[in-house]
């Protein structure tokens, strides 16, 4: 006989899945930064004068973006530890499993950032830069000072959105033994024997919600902030 529905078990499952947003946060921030400062390189690349440099970058950030995350995740997982040892003789298979997370999703996250840094930028009429280096203003300081926090406001939605997914593909941790929200959650439904299952998984999704809904009202503020003052590019 199927066991009813357990709607307090919802409730009861919550506060035992909360401790562990703390590595789903550590997750989502170290694979931010990992994309942000490759998706910079890569960015900067494809607005490069060279033609080598934009076909380089264009072919590595279509094949990020053509990957599956699961695929990337157990490739860089079970591949990386191979290519250490071939290419150093070190063994890395000891190393946090947090680490070949936030490779992965770092890799995958740096594609849609330079993306999405590029149209940015592009989106800043090229006569602000003009008009910055003609008032006598380095290359650096009319990026810093006037191209950038320009760019910044365009890409904020954007930005938004892809933290939005980036904090969805975190979940895929639990894949190769990372015990964060979703991992915990597998682990409640396992000491159950399966029993409970629907209202766990009910229960990580009210997390993920009520997170989806705080990230896009804090880029709303965002945007309402940055963009008071400004003029529509």
């Amino acid at each position: 006989m199927d066991r009813p529905f357990y709607p307090a078990k919802i409730i009861e499952c919550i506060p035992i899945l909360l401790p562990y947003l703390l590595v789903t946060f550590e997750i989502l921030f170290g694979t931010m930064i990992v994309g942000l400062v490759l998706g910079f390189f890569l960015a900067r690349a494809r607005l490069s004068k060279r033609a080598w440099e934009r076909r380089t970058a264009g072919f590595i950030i279509n094949a990020f973006r053509c990957t599956p995350s699961i695929v990337m995740l157990f490739m860089i997982f079970y591949g990386l530890p191979n290519l250490f040892w071939a290419l150093f003789h070190v063994d890395i298979n000891d190393w946090a499993k947090g680490f070949y997370v936030i490779a992965a999703l770092g890799l995958l996250f740096s594609a849609n950032m330079a993306e999405i840094m590029r149209a940015s930028y592009l989106a800043v009429p090229a006569g602000q830069r003009e008009a910055a280096l003609t008032s006598g203003l380095t290359e650096e300081q009319a990026f810093l000072r006037i191209l950038l926090p320009q760019a910044f406001v365009v890409s904020i939605p954007n930005l938004g959105n892809s933290m939005i997914a980036l904090l969805k593909e975190g979940s895929l941790a639990f894949t190769i033994g990372l015990i964060d929200v979703m991992g915990r959650g597998n682990l409640l439904i396992s000491i159950n024997y399966g029993a409970y299952a629907l209202e766990t998984y009910i229960a990580q999704a009210v997390i993920y919600w009520t997170l989806t809904l705080l990230l896009e009202q804090l880029f709303k503020r965002f945007e309402r902030r940055f963009s008071k003052g400004r003029k529509s590019l």
